[in-house]
C-alpha cells in the first residue's frame, strides 16, 4: 500500500488568498491543509518517501519547501494534471501498489477517532482489486456527483489495475476510475461517521477552521492579541487589535484597532476575504452562510 496527497491545484474558489499561498498550504486551525493529510495518513502508518508521494504544480516551489524530505514529490510543470492524470505521473513510484489518494484540500475531523483510525475502515478487509470512496449521505441522494446516494469526502482507495492504465494527461478520477468502476460493480462508498468539509470556497474554508477551533477561540501563542476575539482562529505571528467574530486570521496578518472583522478571512494587512460577498482590500463580511457545504465531487 502507498498514499498520494493530491496538492497541484489552483484553488481558484479561494482567490484572491491563494494568489498567495496554494491551496493545500492555506492555514485550518492554525495548521497547514497539507500537514492534516500528511498526519492522517502517519496515524494509518503511511510515512516517507517510499509510501507517501505529494504532487504540486501551482506555486509549486512553496508546496516542494514545505514537504521537504517528509514524502516523494511529483512537480507537473506546465500545469494541474488534475486528480487522474497526477496519479498517472506517479505510475512507476506507485509500481504495483494499491493507492490510498487524497485531496490536500479535504477537512475531516472524528471526535471518536484520531485522524488515521478515523479512515481505517475504508482499508479494512480490502481484496485489492475494488475501488473505494469515503463517503457521507448526499442532502439529495440522487443528485449528480452522488455514489450510492453518498457524496465523496476526500479520499479513495484504488486498486493498482485501474491506476496502471491512466494516460499522463489531464483527467480526473470520477470519469476514468470511479464511474467505470461503478459501472462494472467495482465500487463501494465506505462511510465517514464524521465532520467534513472540502474548504474549496471562503465559507467552507470559514467553517472547518471555527470546527477546529472547537466552537471558542484558538491563537496560537505567538500572536499578539489586544483586542476581542470571539469564535476565531488567529495565527502565528498575527496582531489583532481590533475586534474579530467568526473569523480566521493569517498567520502575520494585521487586524487593526478600530477594526471589525467579522466572517471573514484576514491575511497580511491588506487583503480580506469575506464569506458571502466579493472580496475586496480591507473590507470586512457580514455573511452569516460559513455552513454552506459543498458536495459534489
Amino acid at each position: 500500500m502507498c498514499a498520494v496527497v493530491l496538492a497541484a491545484g489552483e484553488g481558484t474558489r479561494l482567490r484572491p488568498l491563494t494568489e498567495r499561498v496554494p491551496k493545500a498550504l492555506c492555514p485550518v486551525g492554525n495548521v497547514p491543509l497539507l500537514d492534516r493529510a500528511l498526519a492522517r495518513l502517519a496515524g494509518l502508518g503511511l510515512t516517507g518517501p517510499a509510501r507517501v508521494a505529494v504532487n504540486a504544480s501551482y506555486l509549486a516551489g512553496q508546496v516542494v519547501r514545505h514537504v521537504g524530505h517528509r514524502a516523494h514529490l511529483s512537480v507537473e510543470p506546465d500545469g494541474p494534471l488534475g486528480t487522474a492524470g497526477g496519479v498517472a505521473k506517479l505510475r512507476d513510484w506507485i509500481d504495483g501498489r494499491g493507492v490510498l489518494v487524497g485531496n490536500a484540500d479535504a477537512y475531516l475531523a472524528d471526535p471518536a477517532r484520531t485522524p488515521g483510525p478515523d479512515i481505517a475502515a475504508l482499508l479494512h478487509d480490502w481484496d485489492g482489486e475494488t475501488v473505494r470512496l469515503l463517503g457521507q449521505p448526499a442532502p439529495d441522494p440522487a443528485a449528480p456527483g452522488t455514489f450510492d446516494g453518498r457524496a465523496f469526502t476526500g479520499f479513495s482507495l484504488l486498486p493498482w489495475r485501474r491506476v496502471r492504465e491512466l494516460p499522463v494527461e489531464f483527467g480526473d478520477l470520477v470519469r476514468t476510475v470511479w464511474r467505470p468502476a461503478e459501472a462494472a460493480g467495482e465500487l463501494s462508498v465506505v462511510p465517514y461517521a464524521g465532520t467534513f468539509y472540502d474548504t474549496g470556497t471562503p465559507a467552507d474554508y470559514l467553517a472547518a477552521n471555527l470546527h477546529a477551533a472547537g466552537g471558542g477561540t484558538l491563537v496560537d501563542p505567538g500572536a499578539v492579541v489586544t483586542g476581542r476575539c470571539r469564535e476565531a482562529v488567529v495565527g502565528a505571528g498575527a496582531v489583532v487589535r481590533g475586534d474579530v467574530t467568526r473569523a480566521v486570521v493569517w498567520p502575520g496578518a494585521t487586524v487593526h484597532s478600530g477594526e471589525h472583522l467579522r466572517d471573514a478571512i484576514r491575511a497580511g494587512t491588506d487583503l480580506t476575504v469575506g464569506v458571502g460577498q466579493p472580496p475586496r482590500p480591507g473590507a470586512s463580511s457580514m455573511s452569516d452562510d460559513a455552513d454552506e457545504r459543498r458536495t459534489v465531487p
